[in-house]
């Protein structure tokens, strides 16, 4: 089956496009593409497929999960060869393991900015 269109860029809100790249740029190893002077969208490329995007919201609030008051809408997963490890690293980055575990195959943490990702048991 032919698609109308390919993806080619998630964007996430955040009050700090620059912070919250350098963390996604340490969890993927992509690197940041800041030719924004203002600093208000800085792209994470990944060198041959989607590119994560970040652009500055001045009064961005992050979602609630898990929860409705304000949802997450979206999440990012990342495979990893070990979840002890993998959460190690994220830990060691900035970001925070959720209290709510609602599987054994993944693990779900918030980035510095509180968007939910998961890391992914990869098999």
């Amino acid at each position: 089956m032919t698609g109308i269109a390919r993806l080619s860029l998630t964007a996430l809100d955040c009050p700090d496009p620059r912070s919250l790249a350098d963390f996604y740029s340490a969890v993927t190893g992509w690197s940041v593409d800041d030719d924004d002077t203002d600093g208000d969208w800085v792209l994470l490329r990944s060198g041959d497929g989607p590119t994560l995007a970040f652009q500055r919201i001045p009064d961005y609030q992050a979602p609630a999960w898990p929860g409705s008051e304000r949802p997450q809408q979206m999440h990012l997963d990342f495979d990893v060869p070990d979840l002890d490890a993998g959460e190690a690293d994220v830990i060691a980055l900035g970001a925070r393991k959720a209290d709510h575990q609602p599987g054994t195959t993944f693990r779900v943490f918030f980035d510095p900015a509180g968007h939910p990702f998961c890391l992914v048991l990869a098999g």
